[in-house]
Formats: structure tokens, C-alpha cells, sequence
């Protein structure tokens, strides 16, 4: 029994899941329109270019947490994840989960989006574990701040070794899929590194790498390559 990872935005979803929550708090109008969108894209932006200030972003994203009881945060996220994120699932990439569990092997999300974002939507594909940056909660509400390292770049493998270290389990026969180079750490330290819909840069260092690139955007799982893979 091997260990599957699954970064989630863009990957298993089509699109981001993190900005798309920050343009959700603008539209409902929980947040200034203006000043919020502006500084959405602009961490967008820099993620995409790899230039991310984590904690300066998390600062930002976590706010509104903060900022409003909990059954109302509650009953946006549902709103959020039947309106924005069903639209987005991506059947290709049930299948592939689903491939992966047929085998037997053990399904893991390791996502840099907080975990009040991600929780109801990595349920949705059937995944039990998750590694997300965590958002801290004090007396049943959220502060604003979150809780140890973020699960972000190289803090994906802190995520991942103390998960490792918890449950027993190992990297012997691992794979990780993926979209972004900033997660070409944990890519580098699994057995199989798949590239999906990647961005130039993880592209460009996928093709010299040798690994497979595939896209969970059109049609079905790519059935042979997955074989092909599985040896």
C-alpha cells in the first residue's frame, strides 16, 4: 500500500480555492471591494511567480476568520463551496482518486490553503486525511493567526513528516501530483512526481526531469499512462 498526495487547487480543482474564498467575502460584501480585490490578486500574483510572503499572506487571508462569529463563517463556506467550488470539481481528477484507492493505496491533500477553506471541499472527493496550514481558534473562534508552520513550499514536508511520523505510514511507492513549482520540494522527494496542468515553471522542470505531465482539465484520467506509471 503506497501513499497518494494531492495538492488541491488547480490540481484536483479548477482553479484556487483560496483566491476564489477572497473573492467570495468581495462579492458578498464582507469585505471592502476595493482595497481587498486589489490585495487578493496582488498575493495571487506573487504566489504564481513564486515570491509569496507566507505569513504576510496568511495575515491578510485569515482576517476576516477573525472577524465574524462562526456560524456565520459557517454558512458562507457552504454557500461558497456549492456555488464556487461544485462548478470546478473535476471528474478526471475523481477517477484518478479513485484509481489510487482501488489499488488500496492510502489518499492524502497536502494543501497551502487554510483548512477552514479546504476541509469541506477535499471531503467531496472522498479524502480522509489533510494537511493544510491551520488557522487558530480560541474559546470556538478564530483569531486571525494560525497554528505552527505554514504548509506551504518546503513547510509541506514538515506537514508531511510529522503526518508520516503519526500515522506510520511512509514514502516507499509515493506519488504526488501536482501544478505549482512551489511545490517542486515535496515533488523531488517522492518515488513518482506527476505534473498536472503545470505552470511554466514546473513544467519546463518536469520535462527534464522525465516526469509525467498530464492534464485533469478535458476527457477521462489518462487510464494507460496511469498504468504505465504503476509498476
Amino acid at each position: 500500500m503506497s501513499l497518494a498526495i494531492f495538492d488541491l487547487d488547480n490540481t484536483l480543482i479548477g482553479d484556487d480555492s483560496d483566491y476564489l474564498w477572497g473573492q467570495f467575502l468581495v462579492d458578498q460584501g464582507v469585505v471592502d471591494k476595493n482595497a481587498y480585490e486589489a490585495a487578493n490578486a496582488r498575493f495571487y500574483e506573487a504566489y504564481k511567480q513564486g515570491t509569496l510572503d507566507i505569513v504576510e499572506f496568511l495575515r491578510f487571508s485569515l482576517k476576516p476568520l477573525a472577524d465574524h462569529e462562526p456560524e456565520q463563517l459557517y454558512q458562507w463556506r457552504e454557500q461558497f463551496v456549492r456555488d464556487i467550488i461544485t462548478p470546478i470539481l473535476l471528474k478526471p481528477a475523481q477517477q484518478l482518486v479513485d484509481k489510487h484507492r482501488a489499488q488500496g493505496d492510502t489518499l492524502l491533500v497536502i494543501t497551502a490553503t487554510n483548512r477552514f477553506v479546504t476541509e469541506p471541499i477535499v471531503r467531496l472527493y472522498g479524502i480522509d486525511n489533510l494537511l493544510a496550514t491551520t488557522p487558530e481558534q480560541v474559546d470556538g473562534r478564530y483569531t486571525g493567526r494560525f497554528v505552527g508552520t505554514p504548509c506551504f513550499q518546503a513547510g509541506k514536508i514538515t506537514h508531511l513528516q510529522a503526518w508520516l511520523k503519526e500515522s506510520g505510514a511512509n514514502l516507499q511507492g509515493s506519488w504526488f501530483y501536482s501544478d505549482s513549482h512551489n511545490d517542486l520540494p515535496l515533488l523531488q522527494l517522492v518515488d513518482y512526481a506527476v505534473a498536472v496542468d503545470p505552470d511554466a515553471k514546473l513544467a519546463a522542470f518536469a520535462q527534464t526531469a522525465n516526469w509525467p505531465i498530464i492534464s485533469l482539465r478535458t476527457g477521462e484520467c489518462p487510464e494507460q499512462q496511469f498504468r504505465h506509471w504503476r509498476k
